[in-house]
């Protein structure tokens, strides 16, 4: 089975140590994003996976391609053009401080693209799963556009579509995502619903916004889940992951997947987080490849929150682990577990 991811990558630069960006005289650059994250991670674990986006035909672009490319990624629908790629500056937060990002990604090349500039006929051919987040369709109104289409056309092929509600308030309102997604949902056949996700794009309370009691809600997620499969009946899968978060740094994390009317749970994973960002990408890439292995409902829960916990061991925005550090963790955790 090999997997298609659609959105925007950036250039992300990131403080020194632990320094706010008001200090900075310098800064670590890298690349990253929801979907190109998520094509990496499948890739790492040895998946078909390719990647489509529109880049600047300029040393910047060409090196954001180059960081997807170098991990086994298709990226032969790419799409050039435009002036700049977008950024994003990334800031580390510590015990109390919150971690922070500003953004800077108007008028980058995809957020200028057009909807019609993407052949989904060529660039969907021979793809058995298409993902998106809803960071995609908040980057403007011809990337809804996209998606929309994007989504017609995997109905009317079979092609199943997994989506990452993935609520960004630094890009759009509730009031517009609910309006947006809403409507995607009705083409979703396994959605990924965290922490705020539920009520923000889809009006469903789940959780009560207390971070530090996430995974105390389980009931309440639980709940939202079901009622996701309520409202849209094309849906037949939904996975979340869950935190109790003590600081920046510490905390608690597990995940949950409802299938087939069945609840699985993964164990809680007590962890120190050396850098908090794209684990909820390295969760999706982690439920997509027990997906396309074909684990069983259980398995791919367990696999999805390992791998996603230990992307925050790892820096930068890439979850550059292979299948087998995953389940070295998930035995050592289930033989603990035994004890």
């Amino acid at each position: 089975m090999k997997v298609m991811t659609f959105g925007e990558i950036m250039l992300r630069l990131k403080t020194p140590e632990y320094l706010k960006i008001l200090q900075a005289d310098g800064f670590e650059a890298s690349y990253g994003g929801a979907e190109s994250n998520v094509a990496v991670s499948l890739a790492m674990f040895g998946d078909e996976a390719a990647y489509v986006t529109k880049i600047p035909d300029n040393p910047v672009g060409l090196a954001a391609l180059g960081a997807v490319r170098r991990f086994g990624v298709d990226t032969s629908c790419v799409l050039h053009g435009g002036s700049r790629l977008g950024i994003y500056y990334f800031e580390k937060g510590t015990n109390i401080r919150p971690t922070n990002v500003v953004y800077d990604r108007e008028y980058s090349a995809l957020a200028l693209a057009d909807a019609a500039e993407f052949d989904w006929e060529k660039i969907l051919k021979d793809i058995d799963i298409f993902y998106f987040s809803g960071v995609t369709p908040a980057i403007s109104g011809q990337m809804e556009q996209a998606v929309l289409e994007a989504l017609e056309y995997c109905q009317a092929h079979s092609i199943q579509v997994v989506c990452d509600l993935n609520y960004r308030s630094k890009m759009w309102s509730t009031e517009k995502a609910q309006q947006v997604m809403k409507h995607l949902m009705n083409y979703v056949d396994l959605c990924i619903a965290n922490d705020e996700d539920f009520e923000a794009t889809l009006g469903i309370h789940a959780f009560n916004g207390d971070m530090a009691h996430g995974i105390d809600q389980i009931d309440s997620y639980k709940r939202g889940m079901e009622e996701i499969l309520r409202q849209y009946p094309k849906c037949k899968a939904v996975a979340s992951v869950l935190r109790n978060i003590c600081t920046v740094e510490d905390g608690d994390w597990m995940g949950i997947y409802l299938k087939d009317g069945v609840f699985y749970e993964s164990p809680v994973h007590t962890v120190h987080s050396l850098e908090a960002v794209g684990a909820g990408d390295a969760f999706a890439g982690g439920l997509l490849h027990g997906i396309v292995q074909g684990f069983d409902p259980q398995k791919t829960i367990d696999f999805a929150i390992t791998a996603s916990v230990l992307k925050l061991m790892i820096q930068k925005d890439f979850n550059v682990i292979s299948e087998k550090d995953v389940l070295q963790v998930m035995k050592a955790k289930d033989t603990n577990l035994q004890r």
